[in-house]
């Protein structure tokens, strides 16, 4: 057949093509549609899903945009090796050989990795692959560990199960009273603020606990507002206020519950009276939230970064825990203790593989049970894989230290700006010997690196991620991504042939999910009977979800998982007795001022994508200092004058945000500009590694 030759007829513009997926941003997943117009001459648009319940309908500033990222001009479409744009082999050429050379001169845990909370199941599943069995390194962790670590911590030892919230997001909007502990939803995640107007249009009633007067706050029907750092003062003298006054469910402790009598012994001593004197919240407001919670049908108690990020973090959700369990509130539908996951795959980067002491399925890596089962999925050598390795920020902590790792690997995530004490790990990443960064953008980590790696963005990819609620998710691809662009998955797959690991490291999402679901068979987060089939024609699964048998009608998936036992060996929930202490750095006359940080609308997380897009850079477009009007009046600050923040470890300066939402001894900033981490203390909790993000000392200074 001979071959045309003449220009082809004129192409004719194609309708958009819309294509079902979930928001880049925050663990509720919203449901959103990708409009791609560019094929009729317009461009990428985003429309809101009905069908996702966590938002039906409803997206955040931050969702609208969330398209403009895609053509930005600040992607990165070429690998850079010194800086210099190279060639995919010559990059991948170059990190493999410093890798084998890093090992062989100091060993396999000279090379480390650090995740991100954004990855999908499938990228945070390879990942953990690649680290334990082509660079055979403990040094592996993510930054989900900054997330909600203590709150993971104390669900496993209360519940034997860690799954932020156990029940449906549907179910707030059915309770009779909901306590959001450290949890500002209307600026960090505002659609789920529609379930909480919900509960209150039902006659629920809303307490709020957050030191600063927020958005949340405002539309509570009581607040408390503890000193920074005295949240578990106040968590103890509510629970001695619920057994004091008569709020304890005597029946539902003995029938589902272990060590109420020591808990009970341990917090005779925080009457409210003395809580008030350590946290400043009133004892009458304490009495009242405890009866707003005691006397509802059903009831939650929900917690958030302001309750976790601290060196007492465990300890601080274990006392929200006991008091949801003194009230009887776990395993009962409609209520419940839930943790508000911040990162949008939080829940899943964690439960396959990317966290220091953690395998496939929620496993413990020190388990001989578990290391055969998933040694028999990847077909090594159980003794062959590693051990637990380093929490993340102990890891960063380590860089270019001797013993410590002298390679990093980054995909997802941005150290330099959201680690703690962030001055100290840029230190620490400019003395490895390599360190890599796989990026959509030059962030401030990339910035710092030997090699930067091009990678495709969310919806230039497909793969799951598993929501807040503990719901397996489907992102679909929905446009191309740019030319030279990679996805992380392909990345691997390169890096890994490269290091003499051919086969078992595809770069195909699907063939990659269908792996983790036989890996993760079996554990606490069994996903072996979710496919992406069943995804896209449930909305989404609810884990654990086991594999049927042959003849066997599939499992449904686990809405909420202890109706009838807790995942602990006997099935009890477990209460267990905690005490306060002050936070790791308290102020003092050369420091005399708190500093708390946290969020704003406008933003998420190091900023590195949404600091890109205009309409959310005009909402917000530089990093402020709140003061209170009486501090403020003391230093001579005017609103939007120039302040001097300095703690014992760097100094920042801000634009001064003069109002009374905070306490007169407490300054806030929003951290998701590069420099305020380097003000906060990189303190851990000895059970979660959680950094004390939320407390530490400061002084304050006009700027002439």
């Amino acid at each position: 057949m001979p071959i045309s030759l003449s220009p082809p007829g004129p192409v004719m513009p194609r309708d958009p093509v819309r294509t079902a997926t979930h928001c880049p941003y925050c663990a509720l997943q919203c449901g959103m549609q990708v409009v791609d117009g560019r094929g009729g001459g317009g461009g990428i648009g985003i429309e809101a899903r009905e069908d996702i319940p966590a938002n039906a309908g409803n997206l955040c500033q931050k969702g609208w945009t969330a398209a403009a990222l895609l053509d930005s001009p600040e992607r990165l479409t070429s690998p850079l090796l010194h800086g210099r744009r190279v060639g995919w082999d010559e990059a991948l050429d170059f990190v493999a050989r410093r890798v084998r050379d890093v090992q062989a001169r100091y060993g396999p845990d000279a090379v480390a990795v650090f995740g991100g909370g954004g990855l999908t199941n499938e990228k945070a599943y390879l990942l953990g692959k690649f680290a334990r069995v082509v660079l055979r390194t403990s040094q592996i962790d993510y930054n989900g560990r900054f997330c909600m670590s203590s709150a993971a911590a104390a669900a496993n030892r209360a519940f034997g199960m860690d799954r932020g919230l156990p029940f449906p997001i549907t179910d707030i909007g059915r309770a009779g009273a909901v306590l959001l502990a450290g949890v500002n939803v209307a600026e960090t995640m505002p659609p789920f603020v529609r379930h909480l107007t919900r509960m209150r249009d039902g006659g629920g009633r809303l307490v709020v606990i957050d030191p600063r007067t927020t958005r949340t706050a405002r539309v509570a029907d009581l607040h408390l507002r503890p000193a920074p750092g005295t949240d578990l003062a106040l968590a103890l003298g509510l629970l001695h206020v619920a057994i004091a006054d008569g709020h304890a469910d005597l029946d539902y402790l003995a029938g589902r519950t272990t060590g109420f009598e020591r808990v009970r012994t341990s917090v005779a001593a925080w009457w409210p009276e003395r809580a008030e004197r350590v946290t400043g919240v009133p004892a009458a407001a304490m009495r009242e939230a405890v009866r707003i919670l005691g006397d509802a049908e059903r009831a939650m108690i929900l917690t958030g970064r302001g309750a976790e990020q601290h060196a007492k973090g465990t300890d601080t959700v274990t006392s929200f825990v006991n008091l949801a369990l003194v009230l009887g509130l776990p395993g009962r539908e409609g209520s419940g203790y839930g943790c508000v996951t911040g990162q949008g795959n939080g829940q899943g980067g964690r439960e396959h593989g990317q966290k220091a002491d953690q395998l496939p399925g929620y496993r413990k890596i020190d388990d001989p049970a578990a290391r055969a089962h998933v040694a028999s999925v990847w077909g090594v050598d159980p003794a062959d894989l590693p051990g637990p390795g380093r929490s993340a920020f102990e890891m960063l902590d380590a860089l270019g230290t001797p013993g410590g790792p002298r390679a990093l690997l980054v995909f997802g995530s941005n150290p330099a700006v959201s680690a703690p004490d962030a001055g100290r790990v840029a230190r620490g990443l400019g003395a490895l010997d390599l360190l890599v960064v796989s990026d959509i953008v030059t962030s401030e980590t990339a910035a710092l690196a030997d090699v930067v790696l091009p990678t495709t963005q969310w919806a230039e990819e497909s793969g799951t991620i598993t929501n807040l609620e503990g719901r397996v998710l489907l992102r679909r691809r929905a446009a191309d991504p740019p030319a030279g662009v990679r996805s992380d998955l392909s990345i691997l797959s390169g890096l890994a042939g490269r290091l003499g690991h051919h086969k078992g490291f595809p770069a195909d999402p699907g063939t990659v999910f269908g792996e983790l679901r036989r890996a993760s068979q079996g554990g606490i987060a069994d996903y072996s009977g979710v496919t992406y089939e069943r995804i896209a024609a449930e909305t989404g699964v609810f884990w654990p979800c086991p594999a049927e048998a042959p003849g066997e009608i599939a499992h449904p998936g686990t809405p909420r998982p202890f109706l009838e036992h807790f995942a602990t060996p006997d099935g009890l929930a477990r209460l267990v007795p905690v005490d306060h202490r002050p936070p790791a750095e308290d102020v003092d006359t050369d420091f005399p001022i708190y500093l708390t940080t946290g969020r704003v609308l406008a933003h998420y997380q190091s900023g590195a994508q949404t600091r890109r897009i205009a309409a959310l850079n005009e909402a917000s477009p530089e990093v402020f200092v709140e003061l209170h009007p009486d501090l403020a009046g003391r230093l001579g600050v005017e609103p939007g004058g120039r302040v001097r923040v300095r703690s014992r470890r760097g100094v920042v300066e801000a634009m001064a945000k003069v109002s009374p939402v905070v306490l007169p001894d407490t300054v806030f900033m929003p951290f998701h500009w590069d420099g305020v981490n380097r003000l906060t203390n990189a303190a851990l909790d000895p059970v979660s590694g959680m950094p004390e993000f939320k407390v530490c000392a400061v002084a304050v200074e006009r700027v002439a």
